[in-house]
């Protein structure tokens, strides 16, 4: 049987001026891995809604399992603007259906079955929301892979999530201007990215922290070896969504017998062809599958 992967928290629709696509980090993430040759789950909520009616019509054709709760709140959208490098700025409307997600018995299930989940600090801005994703992880066995994506956006966090989520977590994955934010948050005086990471992972008993650096190349630390990679140079649609498959891409690596440089060498792929393609869900080439 394939393994089992979670992406919990936000879906949502992307907004941009030409117009929607589906989005959300853990759904992306969760997809990424799919294609890849994991079972992937996403599990958020939508509202009832023609948002989440097309949501649900936009997922029919997704190599990609879902638990979608529907609320009482409308569906979550964010408007997204590129700027003329194609990296996208965020307006994210609040108190909407992700920020509401109940933990169901069928949720529950999942958890203890799963091989990994995925999590960020966006959809645990909600008291609501963050209790569910929480508990869920909280229930997924030591042994899976527990991969904090930090996805720090507008002021959608705190010391306190970011805390928790590091106690909860075994890899954290994180881009270079979220790890100044973290280090000034968490008062770790070291400067240099590397002895950040270091100890992130010492403070934390991380297995593995992932940081990436836009055009800049990305690193992968562990507690035995590291690993870096040039970002390969693409003509770039957008971004949006290629941190996530990134994720995805590492993870579907690891759960699938690479070692962490050959799970580091597909995301770094991965990701780079996500970024040639407009949206966070793209179909990979056959070339990228093998």
């Amino acid at each position: 049987m394939n393994k089992k992967v979670v992406g919990i928290g936000e879906i949502l629709w992307d907004v941009f001026p030409e117009g929607k696509v589906l989005g959300g980090a853990p759904a992306n993430f969760a997809y990424h891995a799919t294609q890849l040759g994991l079972e992937g789950y996403a599990i958020s909520a939508v509202g009832k809604d023609d948002l989440g009616d097309q949501i649900w019509e936009a997922l029919k054709g997704k190599p990609l399992q879902c638990m979608l709760e529907e609320t009482a709140f409308p569906t979550g959208t964010v408007k997204v603007t590129l700027n003329g490098n194609g990296i996208p700025e965020y307006e994210i409307c609040e108190n909407v259906a992700w920020d509401n997600i109940p933990l169901t018995h069928e949720m529950k299930e999942l958890a203890q079955q799963a091989d990994a989940v995925c999590f960020g600090s966006l959809a645990q801005r909600h008291p609501v929301s963050r209790a569910s994703i929480q508990a869920f992880v909280g229930l997924v066995s030591s042994n899976a892979l527990k991969v904090f994506d930090i996805n720090l956006r507008q002021s959608f966090y705190n010391q306190a999530i970011i805390v928790d989520s590091l106690k909860m977590a075994n890899v954290l994955k994180i881009n270079e201007e979220e790890l100044v934010r973290v280090a000034e948050l968490l008062e770790i005086k070291v400067a240099e990215e590397g002895l950040i990471c270091q100890t992130l992972m010492g403070d934390y008993d991380l297995n593995i922290v992932v940081l990436t650096r836009g055009e800049n190349g990305s690193f992968v630390f562990s507690k035995n070896e590291t690993s870096f990679l040039e970002t390969p140079k693409v003509e770039v649609a957008d971004t949006v969504g290629a941190g996530d498959s990134f994720t995805g891409a590492f993870v579907a690596g690891l759960l699938n017998g690479n070692d962490i440089a050959q799970a580091h060498k597909r995301a770094v792929e991965v990701s780079a062809y996500v970024c040639t393609q407009k949206g966070a869900m793209p179909v990979l080439p056959s070339a990228l599958l093998k």
